[in-house]
């Protein structure tokens, strides 16, 4: 036998020992569909998500009760107790108009909420790639970042008026800042903890920073931004509501900013039981969207 035909055959053994045969799946199915989620323990664990959200609602309304209780100087006459709102919203003569007005401003804030979301969102997306492929650019404005942060939002609502406007700029700027340096800071930790054996596969291969940033450390980061969400979702109705309280004067924080003059107390305990509600439901959703996508993914969620 010739030292060719040794060569090929040692090339052909080596093969078959270094890449084994494909196990069978179960019950004759692909492999890609026997390994699928498991549909029982998604949902059991979306339940158990939403039974802690509901269980944190429940206690907001027992502090709430208590409060009232411990400082009883508040009430009757500014303070309003859960069920009293209740009745505000569905059993009182006027509950219908009541309810009405508020889901419309509701709607409004929820807008503008929206709004301040996506920009926050988009720019913490785009600038922590930026910073985790640029460290001298992380390192020369980081530090400006957290300054910024560090500026409460009602000292610079007049800046940011007088720039933009009282229309829908000064609801993406104030709500894109809430939402910013939150998402920014987990954002940038997910991505950067991109794992390091395909970092280095890419490099090998000859794949750049953004390569690397495109293959390997934005699917490992998804965890983070679905976390960067969660938390910028009350973020963004925080940054609504101050935007309307401060600037557009509409939405429910114009309805707190002028409840509390015309001692509408009603109208506005029942504005601040609604934004509470709008803001566990919204998280709520994404949760439950970050449970589907990391299930789908193969991924674990902490």
């Amino acid at each position: 036998m010739s030292g060719v035909e040794t060569s090929a055959l040692a090339t052909d053994s080596t093969a078959d020992v270094l890449i084994p045969a494909a196990p069978p799946s179960s019950a004759g199915q692909p492999a890609s569909v026997a390994s699928g989620p498991n549909v029982g323990a998604l949902l059991w664990q979306i339940t158990k998500f939403l039974g802690s959200l509901l269980g944190s609602f429940v206690l907001i309304l027992v502090i709430w009760w208590l409060f009232l209780l411990a400082f009883p100087d508040i009430g009757p006459i500014i303070g309003r107790t859960p069920v009293q709102v209740f009745q505000y919203l569905f059993t009182e003569p006027g509950a219908a108009d009541a309810r009405s007005e508020i889901l419309d401003n509701l709607t409004i804030t929820l807008t503008d909420a929206a709004i301040g979301f996506v920009v926050g969102m988009a720019a913490a997306v785009l600038v922590a790639a930026l910073f985790v492929v640029s460290r001298p650019a992380a390192q020369t404005f980081m530090p400006i970042a957290m300054l910024l942060r560090s500026v409460p939002l009602v000292a610079m609502t007049p800046l940011i008026t007088l720039v933009v406007g009282r229309g829908v700029g000064v609801v993406a700027v104030m709500g894109g800042i809430v939402v910013f340096f939150p998402a920014l800071v987990m954002i940038m930790t997910g991505l950067a903890n991109a794992p390091t054996q395909i970092t280095d596969v890419i490099a090998v291969y000859g794949g750049g920073r953004w390569t690397a940033l495109r293959r390997s450390a934005i699917p490992s980061a998804v965890p983070s931004l679905f976390g960067a969400a969660k938390i910028s979702v009350p973020g963004a109705l925080v940054g609504a509501t101050v935007a309307e309280w401060l600037g557009t004067n509409r939405g429910l924080g114009a309805t707190l900013q002028q409840a509390l003059p015309a001692a509408a107390y009603n109208e506005l305990w029942a504005s601040v039981l609604v934004i509470t509600v709008a803001s566990i439901v919204l998280y709520a959703i994404v949760g439950v969207v970050e449970s589907l996508v990391l299930a789908q993914m193969g991924m674990q969620q902490n």
